[in-house]
Order: structure tokens, then sequence, then C-alpha cells
């Protein structure tokens, strides 16, 4: 009796959705991604993770975590906090910038506050920007269950810049 599992992942090649991105505010993009028009992100299809809410300063992502998610000590990774809050921290700055304007992350500080498994079901990821900017913009972000618990928190830093 086998204990394997199987997991298929599909995605859009995301070098059409990057072009657009650069012709549309940051907002005008993540609404599009939020409701169906533009494909979503290759890494959601990994994690499952769907866009719930956007607006100016702010994002709003859910997931399900499940077995495939889990480290080797039975619990989800901590590469599956790192990367909901990176994204909603991304996101958020995103829609504080107009077109052909982009970002990047240069640092990400997460805590661990609960652990996460399969049995905690929907988990909801929040980013709010708290400092927009013209170089470099800040956020903070957390993780809470279905319940409103705290999972985890993080702030970022990202950089701002034009794109030639």
């Amino acid at each position: 009796m086998s204990n394997e599992r199987s997991r298929t992942v599909t995605w859009t090649d995301p070098d059409g959705t990057a072009a657009r991105a650069l012709t549309m505010s940051g907002l005008e993009f993540l609404q599009a991604m939020a409701d169906g028009t533009l494909p979503g992100a290759p890494i959601a299809s990994h994690i499952g993770m769907q866009v719930v809410s956007v607006e100016a300063g702010r994002v709003v992502m859910s997931a399900v975590p499940d077995e495939s998610h889990y480290n080797p000590i039975g619990s989800v990774h901590g590469g599956f906090f790192a990367t909901l809050l990176d994204s909603v921290c991304g996101c958020a700055v995103q829609t504080t910038l107009p077109a052909g304007v982009a970002y990047t992350s240069l640092d990400l500080n997460v805590s661990f506050l609960r652990g996460i498994t399969a049995d905690t079901g929907r988990v909801v990821a929040e980013g709010r920007v708290t400092k927009p900017g013209s170089r470099a913009a800040f956020v903070e972000a957390d993780i809470k269950d279905e319940s409103g618990r705290l999972l985890a928190t993080a702030t970022s830093t990202c950089l701002v810049f034009p794109v030639a």
C-alpha cells in the first residue's frame, strides 16, 4: 500500500501578463487579476492562493494549506507562510504604483506565531502599505485563520523603480 499522493499544477505563461502590468496602474492590474480578466501569478497555483480583495494600499489573499505544503516534521513549511506574506506585501505596494513603475522586495521579516496544518483550514493574509514612496515602500502583513486567530506577521520593504 503506497502513501504517495500527487498534485497537478497548471499556470498561464507569465510573460503576457507581465507586459500588461506595465501599461496599467498597479491597482488596475491587480483588480484585473482579482476579477479574472488577467490570470494570477504562477506561484499562486503552487500554494492555491486566491485574491480576495484589492484596494489602494491593501490586498487580501487566501489559501487552504494541505499536506503538500508540509515540512518533514508534519506541519506546514515556513515557506508557505513567507510566500503568502511576501505576496500580499508586494501586491499592496503595487496597488500604489502608476503605470510604468515596478517594485521588488528588499526584505521580508516574518514572525511565526502559531503552526499551520491541513486541519487549520483556509487562512487569510492581509498586506497594508504603511508608507508608500517613489523609491521605497514599507508594508506590514498578517495571516489569520478563519476564526481570526493570528498565525504570523511580517514587515517588508520594497524597492520602487521606473521600468525603462
